[in-house]
Protein backbone atom coordinates (compact mmCIF):
# COMPACT_ATOMS: atom_id res chain seq x y z
CA UNK A 1 0.00 0.00 0.00
CA UNK A 2 1.14 3.54 -0.27
CA UNK A 3 0.08 6.40 0.47
CA UNK A 4 1.02 10.08 -1.35
CA UNK A 5 3.66 12.10 0.81
CA UNK A 6 2.22 13.76 3.60
CA UNK A 7 2.79 17.52 3.79
CA UNK A 8 3.05 17.50 7.65
CA UNK A 9 5.02 15.11 9.94
CA UNK A 10 2.14 12.53 10.28
CA UNK A 11 2.02 9.21 10.54
CA UNK A 12 0.37 8.06 7.29
CA UNK A 13 -2.80 5.80 6.68
CA UNK A 14 -2.41 3.28 4.33
CA UNK A 15 -4.84 5.08 1.91
CA UNK A 16 -6.35 8.08 2.47
CA UNK A 17 -9.58 6.59 2.20
CA UNK A 18 -9.02 2.81 3.56
CA UNK A 19 -10.38 1.64 7.08
CA UNK A 20 -8.19 -0.20 9.30
CA UNK A 21 -9.07 -3.63 10.33
CA UNK A 22 -9.98 -3.14 13.84
CA UNK A 23 -7.81 -5.79 15.46
CA UNK A 24 -5.07 -4.06 13.38
CA UNK A 25 -6.37 -0.54 15.12
CA UNK A 26 -6.69 -1.63 18.69
CA UNK A 27 -2.80 -3.54 18.55
CA UNK A 28 -1.62 -0.42 17.32
CA UNK A 29 -3.28 2.11 19.84
CA UNK A 30 -2.33 -0.25 22.82
CA UNK A 31 1.30 -0.67 20.93
CA UNK A 32 1.38 3.45 21.05
CA UNK A 33 -0.28 3.48 24.76
CA UNK A 34 2.51 0.64 25.92
CA UNK A 35 5.30 3.08 24.44
CA UNK A 36 4.24 6.25 25.77
CA UNK A 37 4.56 4.80 29.71
CA UNK A 38 8.00 3.46 28.97
CA UNK A 39 9.18 7.39 27.69
CA UNK A 40 7.27 8.29 31.18
CA UNK A 41 10.68 7.77 33.00
CA UNK A 42 12.72 9.30 29.98
CA UNK A 43 15.91 7.79 28.84
CA UNK A 44 18.23 5.80 31.24
CA UNK A 45 21.58 5.17 30.43
CA UNK A 46 22.53 2.32 28.55
CA UNK A 47 25.92 0.12 29.03
CA UNK A 48 26.68 -1.49 25.31
CA UNK A 49 27.69 -5.26 25.14
CA UNK A 50 30.11 -6.00 22.41
CA UNK A 51 30.27 -9.11 20.80
CA UNK A 52 30.90 -11.28 17.47
CA UNK A 53 28.89 -13.16 15.26
CA UNK A 54 30.60 -16.10 12.73
CA UNK A 55 28.51 -16.13 9.65
CA UNK A 56 29.07 -17.43 6.05
CA UNK A 57 32.16 -18.08 4.87
CA UNK A 58 33.76 -17.14 8.76
CA UNK A 59 33.19 -13.61 8.47
CA UNK A 60 33.52 -12.37 11.73
CA UNK A 61 30.90 -9.55 12.38
CA UNK A 62 31.18 -6.87 15.37
CA UNK A 63 27.61 -7.03 17.04
CA UNK A 64 27.23 -3.92 19.96
CA UNK A 65 23.78 -4.94 21.64
CA UNK A 66 22.07 -2.02 23.78
CA UNK A 67 19.90 -4.09 25.92
CA UNK A 68 16.02 -3.15 26.70
CA UNK A 69 13.34 -4.82 28.32
CA UNK A 70 10.79 -4.29 25.65
CA UNK A 71 9.10 -6.45 23.43
CA UNK A 72 10.89 -5.30 20.23
CA UNK A 73 14.78 -5.73 19.03
CA UNK A 74 16.07 -2.99 16.10
CA UNK A 75 18.73 -4.75 14.18
CA UNK A 76 20.64 -1.40 12.97
CA UNK A 77 22.37 -2.03 8.88
CA UNK A 78 24.96 0.58 8.87
CA UNK A 79 24.86 3.13 5.58
CA UNK A 80 27.47 3.61 2.73
CA UNK A 81 29.04 5.28 5.57
CA UNK A 82 29.48 2.85 8.14
CA UNK A 83 28.08 2.64 11.56
CA UNK A 84 28.37 6.43 12.86
CA UNK A 85 28.94 7.61 16.59
CA UNK A 86 26.10 9.48 16.33
CA UNK A 87 23.67 6.20 15.74
CA UNK A 88 25.91 4.68 18.51
CA UNK A 89 24.07 7.17 20.44
CA UNK A 90 20.91 7.08 19.15
CA UNK A 91 20.63 3.47 19.88
CA UNK A 92 21.52 4.15 23.55
CA UNK A 93 18.91 6.75 23.50
CA UNK A 94 16.42 3.85 21.92
CA UNK A 95 17.76 1.38 24.30
CA UNK A 96 16.96 3.87 27.00
CA UNK A 97 13.17 4.23 26.45
CA UNK A 98 12.83 0.46 25.97
CA UNK A 99 13.54 -0.44 22.68
CA UNK A 100 16.35 -2.85 22.31
CA UNK A 101 19.00 -2.18 19.17
CA UNK A 102 21.67 -3.94 17.89
CA UNK A 103 24.33 -2.31 15.61
CA UNK A 104 25.97 -4.58 13.04
CA UNK A 105 29.40 -3.18 12.12
CA UNK A 106 29.60 -4.92 8.78
CA UNK A 107 32.37 -2.65 7.15
CA UNK A 108 34.83 -3.84 9.71
CA UNK A 109 33.51 -7.41 8.99
CA UNK A 110 34.10 -7.09 5.41
CA UNK A 111 36.90 -4.73 5.65
CA UNK A 112 34.54 -2.55 3.36
CA UNK A 113 35.41 1.12 2.16
CA UNK A 114 32.71 3.99 2.95
CA UNK A 115 31.61 4.16 -0.32
CA UNK A 116 27.96 3.21 -1.95
CA UNK A 117 29.38 0.29 -4.32
CA UNK A 118 30.50 -1.69 -0.63
CA UNK A 119 26.86 -2.12 -0.05
CA UNK A 120 26.95 -4.81 -2.50
CA UNK A 121 29.41 -6.92 -1.01
CA UNK A 122 27.84 -8.17 1.54
CA UNK A 123 25.79 -11.34 1.39
CA UNK A 124 22.19 -11.12 1.73
CA UNK A 125 22.45 -14.74 3.38
CA UNK A 126 24.98 -13.24 6.35
CA UNK A 127 21.94 -10.16 6.72
CA UNK A 128 19.39 -13.10 7.40
CA UNK A 129 22.29 -15.21 9.90
CA UNK A 130 22.18 -11.80 11.62
CA UNK A 131 18.01 -11.84 11.72
CA UNK A 132 18.12 -15.01 13.20
CA UNK A 133 20.84 -14.64 15.70
CA UNK A 134 19.05 -11.48 17.52
CA UNK A 135 15.87 -13.02 17.34
CA UNK A 136 17.30 -16.07 19.12
CA UNK A 137 19.24 -14.12 21.31
CA UNK A 138 16.05 -11.61 22.54
CA UNK A 139 13.34 -13.73 21.75
CA UNK A 140 11.75 -10.61 20.59
CA UNK A 141 10.53 -9.54 17.00
CA UNK A 142 12.87 -7.77 14.94
CA UNK A 143 12.81 -4.64 12.51
CA UNK A 144 15.21 -3.45 10.53
CA UNK A 145 16.73 0.04 10.40
CA UNK A 146 19.00 1.44 7.99
CA UNK A 147 19.82 4.63 6.57
CA UNK A 148 20.95 5.70 2.36
CA UNK A 149 22.46 2.60 0.48
CA UNK A 150 22.07 1.06 3.73
CA UNK A 151 18.26 0.88 2.86
CA UNK A 152 19.54 -2.34 0.17
CA UNK A 153 21.12 -4.52 3.02
CA UNK A 154 17.60 -4.52 5.13
CA UNK A 155 15.18 -5.01 2.01
CA UNK A 156 17.76 -7.90 0.42
CA UNK A 157 18.47 -9.26 4.49
CA UNK A 158 14.59 -8.98 4.87
CA UNK A 159 13.72 -11.11 1.66
CA UNK A 160 16.93 -13.92 2.58
CA UNK A 161 15.41 -14.25 5.99
CA UNK A 162 11.84 -14.94 4.35
CA UNK A 163 13.18 -17.17 1.05
CA UNK A 164 14.69 -19.03 4.07
CA UNK A 165 11.43 -19.83 5.71
CA UNK A 166 12.75 -18.66 9.23
CA UNK A 167 10.12 -19.26 12.13
CA UNK A 168 8.14 -15.96 12.59
CA UNK A 169 7.97 -12.69 10.76
CA UNK A 170 9.52 -9.66 10.98
CA UNK A 171 7.90 -6.72 12.91
CA UNK A 172 9.42 -4.63 9.44
CA UNK A 173 11.63 -2.04 8.24
CA UNK A 174 12.40 1.12 8.96
CA UNK A 175 14.18 3.84 6.49
CA UNK A 176 15.72 6.82 7.07
CA UNK A 177 16.04 8.65 3.04
CA UNK A 178 16.62 5.63 1.62
CA UNK A 179 18.75 5.62 -1.70
CA UNK A 180 17.23 2.89 -3.71
CA UNK A 181 18.07 3.56 -7.46
CA UNK A 182 21.34 2.07 -9.11
CA UNK A 183 23.27 5.19 -9.42
CA UNK A 184 22.13 8.60 -9.95
CA UNK A 185 21.63 9.09 -13.63
CA UNK A 186 22.79 11.34 -15.90
CA UNK A 187 20.41 14.48 -16.60
CA UNK A 188 17.20 13.82 -18.35
CA UNK A 189 17.13 9.93 -18.05
CA UNK A 190 14.96 7.92 -15.89
CA UNK A 191 16.77 6.28 -12.81
CA UNK A 192 16.90 2.38 -12.48
CA UNK A 193 15.49 1.14 -9.16
CA UNK A 194 17.74 -1.82 -8.00
CA UNK A 195 16.01 -4.84 -8.79
CA UNK A 196 14.86 -5.52 -4.88
CA UNK A 197 12.93 -2.70 -4.39
CA UNK A 198 10.09 -4.26 -6.98
CA UNK A 199 10.70 -7.81 -4.81
CA UNK A 200 10.02 -7.00 -1.05
CA UNK A 201 6.95 -8.21 0.45
CA UNK A 202 7.27 -6.30 4.40
CA UNK A 203 6.00 -3.68 6.55
CA UNK A 204 8.18 -0.25 5.70
CA UNK A 205 8.07 2.82 6.90
CA UNK A 206 10.22 5.67 4.94
CA UNK A 207 11.37 8.40 7.19
CA UNK A 208 12.64 10.61 4.12
CA UNK A 209 13.45 14.88 4.25
CA UNK A 210 11.92 17.04 2.99
CA UNK A 211 15.13 18.72 1.88
CA UNK A 212 16.16 16.05 -0.28
CA UNK A 213 15.97 15.03 -4.22
CA UNK A 214 14.92 11.95 -3.45
CA UNK A 215 11.73 13.41 -1.72
CA UNK A 216 10.54 14.13 -5.15
CA UNK A 217 10.95 10.44 -6.52
CA UNK A 218 9.21 8.97 -4.04
CA UNK A 219 6.01 8.69 -6.84
CA UNK A 220 8.41 6.01 -8.08
CA UNK A 221 9.83 4.19 -4.71
CA UNK A 222 6.66 3.98 -3.19
CA UNK A 223 4.39 2.21 -5.83
CA UNK A 224 7.35 -0.11 -6.82
CA UNK A 225 8.37 -0.99 -2.97
CA UNK A 226 4.59 -1.75 -3.04
CA UNK A 227 4.55 -4.05 -6.42
CA UNK A 228 5.70 -7.10 -3.91
CA UNK A 229 3.18 -6.87 -1.78
CA UNK A 230 4.62 -4.53 0.80
CA UNK A 231 2.42 -2.05 2.99
CA UNK A 232 4.59 1.07 2.71
CA UNK A 233 4.10 4.46 4.69
CA UNK A 234 5.69 7.71 4.45
CA UNK A 235 6.45 10.22 6.54
CA UNK A 236 8.11 13.74 5.31
CA UNK A 237 10.41 15.14 7.91
CA UNK A 238 10.64 19.23 7.56
CA UNK A 239 12.79 21.11 7.13
CA UNK A 240 16.11 19.07 6.94
CA UNK A 241 18.42 17.58 4.36
CA UNK A 242 19.92 13.75 3.79
CA UNK A 243 22.30 12.75 6.74
CA UNK A 244 20.82 15.51 8.96
CA UNK A 245 21.56 13.41 11.98
CA UNK A 246 25.28 13.11 11.19
CA UNK A 247 25.82 16.32 8.73
CA UNK A 248 29.01 18.88 10.42
CA UNK A 249 26.83 21.63 8.47
CA UNK A 250 23.91 20.71 10.71
CA UNK A 251 21.62 23.87 11.09
CA UNK A 252 19.30 24.38 13.91
CA UNK A 253 16.37 22.80 12.47
CA UNK A 254 18.67 19.17 11.68
CA UNK A 255 20.13 19.35 15.21
CA UNK A 256 16.44 19.17 16.60
CA UNK A 257 15.30 16.63 14.37
CA UNK A 258 18.12 15.15 15.12
CA UNK A 259 17.10 14.46 18.77
CA UNK A 260 13.40 13.88 17.96
CA UNK A 261 14.80 10.88 16.02
CA UNK A 262 14.62 7.88 18.05
CA UNK A 263 11.00 8.98 19.15
CA UNK A 264 10.28 9.06 15.76
CA UNK A 265 11.52 5.58 15.03
CA UNK A 266 9.77 4.13 18.27
CA UNK A 267 6.46 6.12 16.74
CA UNK A 268 7.08 3.68 13.81
CA UNK A 269 7.04 0.14 15.42
CA UNK A 270 3.44 -0.09 16.73
CA UNK A 271 2.16 0.50 13.28
CA UNK A 272 4.61 -1.96 11.40
CA UNK A 273 3.91 -4.58 14.21
CA UNK A 274 0.19 -3.84 12.88
CA UNK A 275 0.93 -5.41 9.53
CA UNK A 276 3.85 -7.74 10.79
CA UNK A 277 1.41 -10.86 10.71
CA UNK A 278 0.43 -10.64 7.78
CA UNK A 279 0.94 -13.80 5.42
CA UNK A 280 4.26 -12.94 3.01
CA UNK A 281 5.54 -13.90 0.22
CA UNK A 282 7.84 -11.76 -1.51
CA UNK A 283 8.08 -12.62 -5.58
CA UNK A 284 10.12 -15.76 -6.53
CA UNK A 285 12.34 -13.99 -8.80
CA UNK A 286 15.07 -11.14 -8.32
CA UNK A 287 18.31 -10.41 -10.02
CA UNK A 288 20.98 -11.31 -6.77
CA UNK A 289 21.93 -7.51 -6.86
CA UNK A 290 22.50 -4.36 -8.43
CA UNK A 291 25.74 -3.66 -10.62
CA UNK A 292 28.31 -1.94 -8.97
CA UNK A 293 28.05 2.03 -9.81
CA UNK A 294 30.52 2.87 -12.19
CA UNK A 295 33.86 4.76 -11.03
CA UNK A 296 33.87 8.18 -10.16
CA UNK A 297 32.99 10.81 -13.15
CA UNK A 298 35.00 13.78 -13.76
CA UNK A 299 32.80 16.77 -13.23
CA UNK A 300 32.35 18.34 -16.36
CA UNK A 301 29.94 19.58 -18.78
CA UNK A 302 29.00 16.70 -20.91
CA UNK A 303 27.02 16.61 -24.35
CA UNK A 304 23.72 15.70 -23.99
CA UNK A 305 22.88 12.41 -25.15
CA UNK A 306 18.81 12.29 -24.64
CA UNK A 307 15.93 13.86 -26.32
CA UNK A 308 17.17 17.06 -27.07
CA UNK A 309 13.96 18.67 -27.00
CA UNK A 310 13.77 20.76 -23.55
CA UNK A 311 10.01 19.40 -21.75
CA UNK A 312 8.21 23.14 -20.79
CA UNK A 313 9.21 25.28 -18.16
CA UNK A 314 6.51 27.86 -18.12
CA UNK A 315 7.35 29.23 -14.11
CA UNK A 316 6.79 32.27 -12.21
CA UNK A 317 10.18 33.73 -11.28
CA UNK A 318 10.79 36.47 -8.37
CA UNK A 319 10.42 39.60 -10.42
CA UNK A 320 6.51 38.27 -10.81
CA UNK A 321 6.82 37.03 -14.68
CA UNK A 322 5.71 33.73 -15.81
CA UNK A 323 9.54 32.76 -17.69
CA UNK A 324 8.80 30.24 -20.68
CA UNK A 325 12.12 28.80 -23.05
CA UNK A 326 10.36 30.39 -25.76
CA UNK A 327 10.77 33.38 -24.17
CA UNK A 328 14.42 32.99 -24.80
CA UNK A 329 14.63 31.31 -27.86
CA UNK A 330 17.67 32.70 -30.29
CA UNK A 331 19.96 32.74 -27.53
CA UNK A 332 21.84 30.39 -25.28
CA UNK A 333 19.85 29.21 -22.05
CA UNK A 334 21.57 28.08 -18.41
CA UNK A 335 18.69 26.08 -16.82
CA UNK A 336 19.87 25.35 -13.12
CA UNK A 337 17.92 23.53 -10.47
CA UNK A 338 18.83 24.22 -7.17
CA UNK A 339 18.18 25.00 -3.66
CA UNK A 340 19.73 27.40 -1.07
CA UNK A 341 19.82 24.32 1.69
CA UNK A 342 22.53 22.72 -0.76
CA UNK A 343 26.29 23.50 -0.11
CA UNK A 344 27.33 22.39 -3.92
CA UNK A 345 24.42 24.83 -5.56
CA UNK A 346 25.64 28.02 -3.30
CA UNK A 347 29.17 27.10 -4.13
CA UNK A 348 28.37 27.50 -8.04
CA UNK A 349 26.30 30.15 -7.63
CA UNK A 350 29.39 33.22 -8.08
CA UNK A 351 31.01 31.69 -10.67
CA UNK A 352 27.30 31.04 -12.45
CA UNK A 353 27.68 35.13 -11.98
CA UNK A 354 30.65 35.63 -13.52
CA UNK A 355 29.97 34.06 -16.76
CA UNK A 356 26.61 35.84 -17.32
CA UNK A 357 28.67 38.76 -16.85
CA UNK A 358 31.81 37.72 -19.48
CA UNK A 359 29.04 37.26 -21.81
CA UNK A 360 27.45 40.73 -21.18
CA UNK A 361 25.37 41.90 -24.41
CA UNK A 362 25.11 38.95 -25.69
CA UNK A 363 22.10 36.48 -26.14
CA UNK A 364 22.70 34.35 -22.79
CA UNK A 365 20.30 33.76 -20.12
CA UNK A 366 20.76 32.06 -16.70
CA UNK A 367 17.31 30.83 -15.28
CA UNK A 368 18.10 28.81 -11.79
CA UNK A 369 15.03 27.17 -10.59
CA UNK A 370 14.59 27.06 -6.86
CA UNK A 371 13.20 23.72 -5.43
CA UNK A 372 10.13 24.45 -3.84
CA UNK A 373 11.76 26.98 -1.22
CA UNK A 374 9.07 29.96 0.22
CA UNK A 375 9.95 33.15 -1.75
CA UNK A 376 10.79 34.95 1.40
CA UNK A 377 13.61 31.99 2.06
CA UNK A 378 15.07 32.84 -1.24
CA UNK A 379 15.16 36.64 -1.25
CA UNK A 380 16.67 35.93 2.48
CA UNK A 381 19.25 34.23 0.96
CA UNK A 382 20.20 36.04 -2.37
CA UNK A 383 19.93 39.24 0.38
CA UNK A 384 22.34 38.16 2.80
CA UNK A 385 24.48 35.25 0.85
CA UNK A 386 25.30 35.47 -2.45
CA UNK A 387 25.57 38.18 -5.07
CA UNK A 388 23.98 37.73 -8.15
CA UNK A 389 21.41 38.81 -10.35
CA UNK A 390 20.03 36.41 -12.82
CA UNK A 391 16.95 35.12 -13.34
CA UNK A 392 15.19 33.41 -10.12
CA UNK A 393 12.27 30.70 -10.63
CA UNK A 394 10.44 29.22 -8.44
CA UNK A 395 9.72 25.14 -8.88
CA UNK A 396 7.08 25.43 -5.80
CA UNK A 397 5.29 21.82 -6.24
CA UNK A 398 8.93 20.19 -7.89
CA UNK A 399 6.79 19.78 -11.26
CA UNK A 400 9.49 21.11 -13.15
CA UNK A 401 12.02 19.27 -11.46
CA UNK A 402 9.75 15.82 -12.19
CA UNK A 403 9.36 16.65 -16.05
CA UNK A 404 13.17 17.94 -16.48
CA UNK A 405 14.41 14.02 -14.51
CA UNK A 406 16.28 15.91 -11.66
CA UNK A 407 18.03 13.20 -9.38
CA UNK A 408 20.50 15.82 -7.43
CA UNK A 409 21.11 19.32 -6.38
CA UNK A 410 22.37 21.26 -8.47
CA UNK A 411 21.30 19.64 -11.98
CA UNK A 412 21.74 22.20 -15.14
CA UNK A 413 21.12 21.67 -18.64
CA UNK A 414 22.32 24.67 -21.89
CA UNK A 415 19.59 24.92 -24.21
CA UNK A 416 21.42 26.25 -27.88
CA UNK A 417 19.99 29.05 -30.02
CA UNK A 418 17.82 26.70 -31.60
CA UNK A 419 16.07 25.42 -28.50
CA UNK A 420 17.56 22.20 -28.25
CA UNK A 421 19.08 20.80 -24.62
CA UNK A 422 23.29 20.72 -25.64
CA UNK A 423 24.97 20.27 -22.22
CA UNK A 424 24.11 18.74 -19.23
CA UNK A 425 25.69 17.48 -15.82
CA UNK A 426 24.84 16.75 -12.27
CA UNK A 427 26.97 18.81 -9.53
CA UNK A 428 28.39 22.33 -9.14
CA UNK A 429 31.03 22.92 -11.42
CA UNK A 430 33.33 26.71 -12.19
CA UNK A 431 31.05 27.93 -14.67
CA UNK A 432 33.82 30.64 -15.38
CA UNK A 433 36.02 28.16 -16.48
CA UNK A 434 38.02 28.53 -19.96
CA UNK A 435 36.60 25.50 -21.04
CA UNK A 436 33.18 26.12 -20.10
CA UNK A 437 33.49 30.13 -21.41
CA UNK A 438 34.69 28.21 -24.97
CA UNK A 439 31.82 25.85 -25.00
CA UNK A 440 29.17 28.69 -24.42
CA UNK A 441 31.12 30.84 -26.98
CA UNK A 442 30.82 27.77 -29.64
CA UNK A 443 26.94 27.74 -29.33
CA UNK A 444 26.75 31.75 -29.55
CA UNK A 445 28.50 31.83 -32.60
CA UNK A 446 26.05 29.15 -33.83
Amino acid sequence: MYTAPAKRPVICSPHPTETLDPAVLHSFFLAVVLAAVHSVAGARAIEPAARTLTVGDGVEIPLTRYAAPGERALLWLPSESGILEQERHLAARLAGRGVEVWLADLHGAYFLAPVESSIDRVPAGDIAQLIAHVRRETGKRVHLVAAGRGALLALRGARAWQREAHAGPLGGVVLISPKLFAETPEPGRDGDLVPVVRASDLPIFVLQPAKSPWRWQLDRTAPALAEGGSDVYLRILPDVRDRFYFRPDAVAQEDLMAQRLPGLIRQTLPLLAAYAGKPRRPPAQVEAGAPAPPGKRERTLREYKGDPRPPPLGLEGLDGRVHGLDDYRGGVVLVNFWASWCPPCVHEMPSMQRLKEWLAGRPFTILAVNMAEERETIEAFLRDKVNVDFTVLLDRDGRALKRWKVFAFPTSYVVDRRGRIRYALFGAIAWDAPDVIAKMEELLAE
